[in-house]
């Protein structure tokens, strides 16, 4: 087939929520896309209708999360048109055969591309992110210390949840994934009860997404956030002397970029959750362009791998289900940083890893690392 053949793709949905109808409508457009054999990068037309078309705009927060959840921080030519049900439908152009040659690591770009995308271990990611809102909403309506703004955009907060009892409690901060391009604090806060009964207060970070803030910007946020709290321990209640920093996925690169800073307020521990530490690979990906890396210079510089870790402590985890290239990443950073061996959470996925804070081995490993 040629390589410049089009591929359309559509969903539908009745759904009187426009929020619930985009849901339903892109997951059904984005399976379609997949069975024809094309992929994000392959898109060249994405079009929305609708009763009401403002109300499926990507300028929404709800409506870009939805995107995002699908289809990451790939944009392709947006239109977006009256109809008379939610309706999105995707012009693609079919991709040419792959190239088998090797380009990291023996694995071709291909193979690579699947040892980076976790989603494969998981039947639908429509439905865990589904259900990591409702849970995390179900979180924050108990919880009043949320959205505090450490810095000027609307993406700069956190939510700051405090254990029982009085006194200033240790900060345990915990930076979610998303490659960087995905997901937010709003989905994670379920995961952080087992820190708490443990006495921590703890830090949920939000931060921009690529490609609209690129990479280089979100470590910069990240450690605008790590200041702010680090200063901010008496009008917060918290002991900011006591930092314990923490991340899953992209979240992981990130907790370990404020382990290794050098000018930055001290970090008592490191909790490394199937992280992203040696983002060479990405040079192979088009996640490299999406999230802002130019060349050499900048994946040594964002690479927490070839820095020197500060941290005193560090602990290293992730699924026993993760793919040989995860698995390569963590046993990369606990060799060079001396943390002992990753542990491999039996049964655990890329995304149910994080099901392991609230109880069992993980959550010991939190707590030991962070004691």
């Amino acid at each position: 087939m040629s390589a410049s053949e089009t591929v359309r793709a559509r969903g539908t949905s009745a759904k009187s929520d426009p929020v619930a109808a985009f849901a339903e409508a892109l997951n059904a457009a984005a399976g379609e896309l997949a069975r024809a054999g094309c992929g994000p990068g392959d898109m060249r037309v994405l079009t929305l209708s609708g009763p009401e078309p403002a109300a499926l705009s990507l300028a929404r927060r709800p409506i870009d999360r939805t995107y995002r959840e699908t289809f990451g921080g790939t944009r392709p030519p947006v239109k977006v048109a009256a109809g008379a049900a939610v309706m999105v439908e995707i012009e693609a152009a079919r991709p040419a055969a792959p190239d088998p040659a090797p380009v990291w690591q023996g694995l071709s770009r291909a193979e690579l591309m699947r040892e980076y995308s976790p989603r494969g271990q998981v039947p639908s990611m429509r439905a865990l992110f589904d259900k990591w809102t409702a849970d995390g909403l179900a979180w924050r309506r108990s919880h009043t210390a949320t959205d505090l703004f450490y810095g000027p955009s609307a993406d700069e907060t956190f939510d700051l949840y405090r254990p029982a009892g009085s006194g200033r409690p240790p900060v345990w901060i915990f930076i979610h994934g998303g490659y960087w391009q995905a997901s937010g604090k709003e989905q994670h806060g379920q995961f952080m009860q087992g820190m708490l009964d443990a006495g921590y207060a703890v830090a949920n970070v939000d931060y921009g997404l690529a490609p609209e803030t690129p990479l280089e910007r979100i470590v910069a946020q990240i450690y605008a956030c790590v200041d702010f709290i680090a200063r901010s321990g008496e009008s917060l209640g918290i002991d900011s002397s006591a930092l314990h920093v923490s991340g899953h996925s992209a979240g992981g690169h990130l907790a370990a970029m404020v382990a290794s800073r050098a000018d930055g307020p001290p970090v008592r521990s490191a909790l490394l959750l199937s992280g992203l530490f040696d983002l060479a690979p990405f040079a192979h990906l088009p996640m490299g362009k999406i999230v802002g890396l130019k060349g050499a210079a900048d994946i040594a510089t964002l690479s927490p791998l070839g820095r020197k870790c500060r941290a005193a402590r560090v602990g290293v985890a992730l699924g026993a289900l993760e793919s040989a290239q995860f698995k390569w990443q963590s046993d990369e950073i606990a060799r060079a940083w001396s943390a002992g061996s990753p542990l491999h959470l039996e049964g655990a996925n890329h995304f149910s890893l994080l099901d392991g804070l609230n109880g069992g081995p993980l959550l010991e490993l939190a707590k030991a690392t962070a004691r």
